[in-house]
């Protein structure tokens, strides 16, 4: 277990994203109802709750594939613009704001290379060192330097994920595991503050889950990256989650440290199960 003093926010910081009454209807129904919470920076922050609790939802929220009913969702990374997202345009809550996101579904360019898709992550980049023209095809050395650096950062990230080798395979070919890696890999180079995972074990088999909960323990211990995540591998948010958030039928029904939502009866009840009567 992960000693909890390293892993607790300075003092009087403020939260790295605070979720204040956020309520997203759709018409007569209301998917997220009143949902208050915090993630800090450098912690693992895990979304539980049975289908249909809405976690998917809040990610889209959040990310702005959906501007919420009634709520404000404030971003306030160290050393960074303060961002209330709920006021910004899809785009930009990931150009501007540096909120990374991976699908339930995997959603990598399949036909392209393994290095193809993190360069393709760093295009925002590349174009502003373009001029947002066409620097780039009369080798102008500030464009020539960015594209180095942008390979050099997808190299580094193929060897954090163990996919340096295959880095000339279209991304369709990996194994399924691989590519829940490479998704990670990808959104790491878009230099996000928040990352938002969207069930990163679903499909993995138990040695692929330990790898990956290696890998989002280094990048909150060694990059100090705040992580979001829905999951429902308990044997994944139960390992690496430093607070986890229950939700269900739409509601905030728990909200503390894995020790707290463990042995909550209300999370018993609606999502972890009951034991049966002897």
């Amino acid at each position: 277990m992960v000693g909890e003093a390293a892993l607790m926010p300075e003092a009087g910081a403020p939260a790295l994203l605070t979720v204040e009454h956020l309520t997203m209807r759709f018409g007569g129904l209301t998917a997220i109802d009143d949902v208050t919470f915090t993630a800090q920076n450098r912690q693992i922050t895990g979304v539980i709750g049975p289908n249909g609790a809405g976690k998917t939802t809040l990610f889209n929220c959040i990310t702005g594939f959906y501007k919420p009913t009634v709520g404000r969702l404030t971003l306030q990374a160290p050393n960074r613009p303060t961002y209330l997202l709920e006021q910004m345009e899809g785009f930009k809550i990931g150009q501007q704001a540096h909120v990374a996101r991976t699908f339930q579904n995997i959603r990598l360019f399949t036909g392209m290379s393994v290095l193809e898709n993190l360069m393709v992550a760093q295009h925002n980049k590349l174009m502003k060192a373009s001029g947002m023209t066409f620097l780039g095809l009369f080798g102008v050395p500030s464009y020539n330097r960015a594209e180095r650096e942008a390979r050099d950062l997808a190299v580094h990230w193929l060897e954090r994920v163990n996919l340096k080798h295959l880095a000339d395979e279209p991304a369709g070919s990996l194994p399924y595991g691989a590519q829940r890696r490479l998704e990670i890999a990808r959104a790491m180079c878009t230099d996000p503050v928040l990352l938002c995972l969207d069930e990163p074990a679903a499909g993995l088999n138990p040695r692929e889950s330990g790898e990956l909960n290696a890998l989002l323990r280094s990048i909150r211990d060694d990059l100090g990256i705040g992580v979001l995540l829905i999951e429902h591998d308990m044997s994944v948010v139960m390992q690496i989650c430093d607070h986890i958030v229950v939700l269900d039928y739409g509601r905030k029904i728990a909200d503390g440290v894995p020790a707290e939502i463990r042995a909550d009866p209300a999370v018993i009840r609606a999502y972890l199960g009951e034991e049966e009567a002897e």
